[in-house]
């Protein structure tokens, strides 16, 4: 799912990091984010609210992960 502005990092981390499976950032310039490394949420982070941050998409490996996503996105519809 592609994700864009998204203002309260916190929230979007938290989610994250509620996940039991991977999650993933995908760039359409082949850069991919894993977003269960600490290092690499910060570099995610400074992706989605630089100048492309709306050309990132979010990818899930759990379909119970991604229901989650669904949930925030639902409650913050400025995210998606």
């Amino acid at each position: 799912m592609r994700i864009k502005n998204i203002q309260d990092a916190e929230t979007f981390l938290s989610v994250v990091d509620a996940c039991k499976g991977n999650v993933t950032l995908k760039s359409q310039y082949g850069d991919v984010y894993n977003l269960k490394s600490k290092l690499a949420q910060y570099v995610a982070i400074a992706a989605l609210v630089g100048e492309h941050g709306d050309e990132l998409e979010l990818w899930c490996s759990e379909k119970e992960d991604e229901a989650k996503f669904l949930r925030m996105f639902e409650e913050h519809p400025e995210f998606a």
